[in-house]
């Protein structure tokens, strides 16, 4: 499995893109930096795109991937969690913004949504994927994904603490997980259900006394701004459980 960062961040400018990753060239979760990360040609490549919740870091590209999804006449498949699909069929694609790609052409609609059940595996493109919420402000899900060949990762999307429940679920090789802001912004986080360094340690302790093991850690979803913050408080977490820890950036290939 491969695994490329098109958008590590959870703002955008000139040196940071909103989060996606994409696997095998195949598959996009999240797609906050899609569009602007790939050429037509390597978005004809795409043929699904999983989606963790509904804020507009996560779905920002979606409009535009239609649209040239539309244009090029072919698909894309979306799957999510009942609350985005209605979302999208209420505030996205309702006509408003730009055709509504759900129904356009009639005879074979650019974008096919599919909402997924949590827990419950779904073979998707040769993958097995498995959706599991975790608490965010909003209903959302992480993914684990794993590949023909047995290879695994988990995204855990946005999400605050309280993953005990999740890790029983999944035995990842690679463990993607958010942080969004440093300690000092803890508050901030606990309210929002956001992570930061501090409260991604607890988290992979609890990770660790559930399967006696720790995967390697890749953290996205910073703000910019705060990153050389964050990539300080990260190196001593990486330290103190004796674990790789690194930060994601734009074009950060990781293999499986």
């Amino acid at each position: 499995m491969d695994i490329r960062i098109l958008g590590a961040h959870n703002c955008e400018s000139q040196n940071s893109k909103c989060i996606s990753l994409l696997i095998d060239e195949t598959i996009v979760i999240d797609a906050g930096g899609l569009t602007s990360s790939l050429p037509f040609s390597a978005q004809r490549k795409l043929k699904a795109i999983l989606l963790t919740h509904q804020h507009y870091d996560h779905i920002r590209d979606i409009l535009a991937v239609a649209m040239n999804t539309f244009l090029q006449k072919t698909n894309i498949n979306i799957y999510s969690i009942q609350p985005v699909y209605d979302i999208f069929t209420t505030q996205l694609f309702n006509g408003n913004l730009y055709p509504n790609f759900l129904e356009r052409p009639q005879d074979n609609p650019a974008v096919k949504f599919s909402v997924i059940e949590p827990y419950q595996t779904e073979q998707i493109e040769g993958y097995r994927v498995m959706a599991i919420p975790v608490i965010h402000s909003t209903p959302a899900v992480g993914y684990q994904v794993t590949s023909p060949d047995g290879s695994t990762v988990f995204y855990t999307g946005d999400c605050g603490p309280g993953l005990a429940d999740c890790w029983q679920y999944i035995s990842p090789q690679l463990l993607i997980a958010e942080v969004t802001a440093p300690d000092s912004y803890e508050e901030f986080a606990l309210r929002a259900g956001h992570l930061t360094p501090s409260l991604l340690k607890h988290e992979l302790n609890t990770f660790r006394e559930v399967h006696g093991y720790l995967p390697r850690v890749v953290v996205v979803h910073m703000n910019p701004l705060m990153e050389t913050e964050i990539e300080a408080e990260i190196t001593t977490v990486a330290d103190a459980l004796g674990n790789t820890i690194k930060l994601g950036y734009e074009g950060m290939q990781l293999h499986l």
